[in-house]
Parts: C-alpha cells; sequence; structure tokens
C-alpha cells in the first residue's frame, strides 16, 4: 500500500499525469497530415481514412512515417466512443464514412460483423499471429490490436488516511463501509461503463439486476462518461473529488506516481476485471482498400505496437513489445476477468441496457 500522502501534494503531483492520461482516453486527437509523395498508390492524393473513437492517439510522427513509407496520406474521422463508432458504422454501411475503422471493441464487435461493415482481410505483419489469438469472428473480418483490463481502481492515500480498509471484490462494494464512495461511468454512454455491466453479467448471471439495486442502495454515483468519473469525482484521479472507488482501467495505476515517487497512490481490483479487445477492420466499400489494408498492416507493426502503452493506455498483441518497466511493476493484468460470450452480447445487449436504465436511473 502506498504511504498516506495529503491530498493538495497529492493533486499537485499527479495532475500532470491524469491530464495526459485523460488527453489519451477521452480527447480527440489530430491526424498526421503530411502531403502523399508523387506516385502514391491507392486513390487519387493518397488518402486513407481511418474511422475511429475519441481516445484515438499516437505519438507524434508515427502517421507521417507511415505517409512516407507507403505514400498514404492518413486522415482521421472520430464520431465518438466505441459504442457511437459502431452505431455510425451501422447506418452509414451503404456509404462509408472511411476506409478502415480502429477502435471496435470485443462489446461491439459481433454487431458490426453481423452488420456486415467490414470485409475480410488477414494481415501479414509479424504481429498478426498473436492478433490472431484475439480473433473475435472466424471469417477474419476484425484484427485484433490490443487489449486492456476495465477493472475497479482505488485511492489507496485514502483509505490510509481514513483508516478502512480497501474493498477487494464486487461484493465488497455494496457493504455499508463503502457506501458514497463509488463512481462508474453510465454503460449506456461509456464504453469502459458498459464493460463494467458486462463484469456484472459475467459475475452474477441473472442475478445482475439485483446486484445493481444493492450498488445503488449503498450510494452509487453514475457519471455520463470516464473522464467525468475519474478527473472529477475520484479522490485519486488529480482532480480532489470526493470518491476513493473509481472504474478505470488496471493500466491506470502507473500514472498515479507522485513525482519523486517509487508507487503509485491507486491500484486496481483485479477480481473485479472485464477484458476488453480492441480491433481494426476494413470498411465494406471502402474506396481505398489498398490504403485500409496497408493501414491495418501498420497498426500491428513493431513501432506502432511498441506506442500503445504510452499513448492509448493499453497492451499491445504484439509479444514482441517490452512493455514499460512500471507495466511491469504496477499494471499487472487479471488472471481471471470476467467474460460474457460474444454472441450473449449481441442477442442482449439492449435488452441489458434498457434493464440497466430502469434499475440504475428510473
Amino acid at each position: 500500500m502506498a504511504p498516506a500522502i495529503s491530498r493538495t501534494a497529492r493533486t499537485s503531483a499527479l495532475v500532470g499525469a491524469v491530464a495526459a492520461l485523460g488527453l489519451a482516453l477521452s480527447a480527440c486527437s489530430i491526424a498526421g497530415g503530411a502531403a502523399a509523395p508523387s506516385g502514391s498508390a491507392g486513390t487519387p492524393g493518397g488518402t486513407v481514412t481511418l474511422v475511429t473513437h475519441d481516445s484515438f492517439a499516437l505519438s507524434d510522427g508515427l502517421l507521417d512515417d507511415f505517409t512516407e513509407r507507403t505514400g498514404y496520406r492518413v486522415e482521421v474521422v472520430q464520431p465518438g466512443d466505441a459504442g457511437t463508432l459502431v452505431n455510425q458504422l451501422v447506418l452509414t454501411k451503404d456509404a462509408p464514412l472511411g476506409d478502415v475503422v480502429f477502435g471496435v471493441d470485443n462489446t461491439f464487435a459481433s454487431r458490426a460483423v453481423d452488420e456486415g461493415v467490414v470485409q475480410p482481410y488477414t494481415s501479414a505483419a509479424p504481429a498478426a499471429q498473436d492478433a490472431a489469438t484475439y480473433a473475435a469472428d472466424g471469417g477474419g473480418a476484425l484484427t485484433a490490436v490490443d487489449y486492456g483490463d476495465v477493472c475497479i481502481n482505488v485511492d489507496h492515500a485514502w483509505f490510509t488516511e481514513h483508516d478502512v480498509p480497501e474493498p477487494a471484490t464486487l461484493d465488497d462494494l455494496t457493504d455499508p463501509r463503502y457506501r458514497d464512495l463509488l463512481v462508474v461511468p453510465s454503460p449506456v454512454t461509456s464504453s469502459p461503463g458498459f464493460a463494467f455491466l458486462l463484469a456484472t453479467v459475467g459475475a452474477k448471471g441473472d442475478a445482475w439486476p439485483q446486484y445493481w439495486e444493492a450498488l445503488k442502495a449503498n450510494g452509487l454515483k453514475v457519471a455520463e462518461g470516464w473522464s467525468d468519473a475519474y478527473s472529477t469525482d475520484f479522490s485519486g484521479g488529480g482532480g480532489g473529488g470526493p470518491r476513493p472507488i473509481v472504474l478505470s482501467y488496471a493500466s491506470s495505476p502507473p500514472f498515479t506516481v507522485p513525482e519523486g515517487g517509487d508507487e503509485p497512490t491507486t491500484g486496481a481490483l483485479l477480481d473485479t476485471c472485464f477484458r476488453q479487445v480492441e480491433y481494426a477492420g476494413v470498411l465494406a466499400g471502402a474506396s481505398n482498400v489498398p490504403g485500409a489494408q496497408a493501414l491495418v498492416d501498420f497498426l500491428l507493426s513493431d513501432e506502432v505496437q511498441a506506442d500503445i502503452p504510452g499513448s492509448m493506455y493499453m497492451y499491445p498483441v504484439s509479444s514482441a513489445v517490452t512493455l514499460p518497466q512500471e507495466w511491469a511493476d504496477w499494471a499487472p493484468l487479471a488472471p481471471q476477468p470476467f467474460e460474457v460470450p460474444a454472441a450473449q452480447i449481441t442477442e442482449h445487449r439492449e435488452e441489458w441496457l434498457a434493464q440497466w436504465s430502469q434499475t440504475v436511473v428510473g
């Protein structure tokens, strides 16, 4: 457990790291826009349009490197979070928004495939064999790029200061000792929020609504999105919020190591997690199929895979990447995350969201 740190000192030390984390997880990024060299392949101008979620981010210069290497200039379209992304792809599948998609996660992958918004493509990049471990379907329409665990996080310093034992399991969160301490993003408006709903379905089966009733009775707060929950309501998120328990990621704690410190002030509860996998795919009806395929290959390249932990705070699928030491120390994956089969998610998604709204909001 991290040593006790005053809220003022902790907030000052963490504000820079949390701002960077929030930027990658919830803010829009700007794609590299280097002009395509003469002789570019693909459509006139050598443009390939990437449709992605608001959390997409790569280090400066990487997309420019792609342009120099392939001749394709990347334009980015970001319609919203992962749920909004898939909805827009379905609505526009007869006139697609672009050529390639990144950010369809395993909670929405089956819908994207079933609706025919992506077309088969098998990458020959070195990491493609690793990506196949996380295949979403047997048709090869989606290629895994990264993955991570959505988990409950706690503010170690808050619990030390208040001499309260930390929770460890989902059931602990309904204990009166933790009344008014938990905040989660809504599963209706947030991809990690929906992942946590699925964690409770995986853990509780048909009794999951009763579990949420117990959370609500214990003072649960529901925020619109991850940024609101983590950066505003969470006491360990740099904003000085009142709640020391939040839904975030297993990879969040390394970004709360105070300046000059050697331990994070937060931790992830690995018995509360649901694993997200993010996929890329060539859009059906793409006007630049070769460019789209090249960009999928690029997302599996060594340079992009090595960049993912620092830019998008997820684990790369490539087994050739050496993770940052702080991830090895402070961001372990859950040994047994909760699971819900993709077919069940597809069949029950709208039903579960409606039932959640009726139980928690209505």
